[in-house]
């Protein structure tokens, strides 16, 4: 049997892009990657997983990234598309790449850390955009990426890959200062905002449906609004 862990990176940020990412293994190397101290991105230093990508990479089958920028997350969300409904079209995305035809031979076990308080709800969601789900086992769970080492495996690639993109803006963006962590609860990240949102409004880099842009620029999702209509 195959195992195909799926989870996400930067889901509340206000700046930069939500990462999903999904990892395709051969069952027997759960142990192996539990020996290397596979385990919840969250858990790790950013250093120890960058080492940890190479050994992931190395010991899978495969892997697929999906990024939403902030301007997609704000259109979806403007047009009715919630994050939870987007985030299951990007995880049927990475599912869809990585069981292809090949592969819709053998059975996958899929095991997604699930984004929404109701489980039943979302896999329902998560089902509609699965092209072949016949070979496929379907799991949505809290905490799967504490429990899984193959969704362990994908919270660090996505953890990884969010936080290069996030130093791709600060360096795009340095002579503004410091932009800190991307969070609203980060100080630095609300000073940011404070400063050089309105200034760099049509960067891309802004989610402005989030409540802490919106709170601090209303006649800016006023106008987009206004757009929008």
């Amino acid at each position: 049997m195959l195992l195909l862990g799926i989870d996400d990176a930067g889901r509340g940020p206000l700046i930069g892009p939500m990462i999903l990412a999904g990892i395709l293994m051969h069952k027997d190397k759960n142990s192996f990657f539990k020996e290397k101290g596979i385990k919840d991105s969250k858990l790790l230093e950013h250093k120890k997983r960058v080492e940890l990508v190479k050994i992931i990479k190395e010991n899978s089958i495969d892997s697929f990234i999906v990024m939403s920028s902030p301007e997609e997350i704000d259109s979806s969300i403007r047009s009715g598309t919630n994050l939870n409904t987007l985030e299951a079209i990007k995880c049927a995305m990475i599912i869809n790449r990585l069981n292809n035809k090949e592969r819709q031979k053998e059975k996958i076990k899929v095991i997604i850390d699930c984004p929404s308080v109701n489980i039943k709800a979302w896999t329902s969601t998560l089902t509609k955009f699965i092209e072949h789900p016949k070979n496929l086992d379907i799991n949505c769970e809290h905490k799967a990426d504490f429990n899984h080492p193959v969704v362990s495996a994908a919270s660090i690639l996505a953890k990884v890959t969010r936080e290069e993109e996030v130093k791709k803006i600060k360096e795009e963006h340095k002579k503004f200062g410091k932009l800190g962590s991307g969070y609203p609860s980060d100080p630095d990240t609300k000073e940011f905002l404070k400063n050089h949102g309105k200034e760099l409004k049509d960067s891309g880099i802004f989610r402005k449906t989030w409540a802490t842009w919106k709170s601090i620029f209303p006649e800016e999702n006023q106008s987009t609004l206004g757009g929008f209509k």
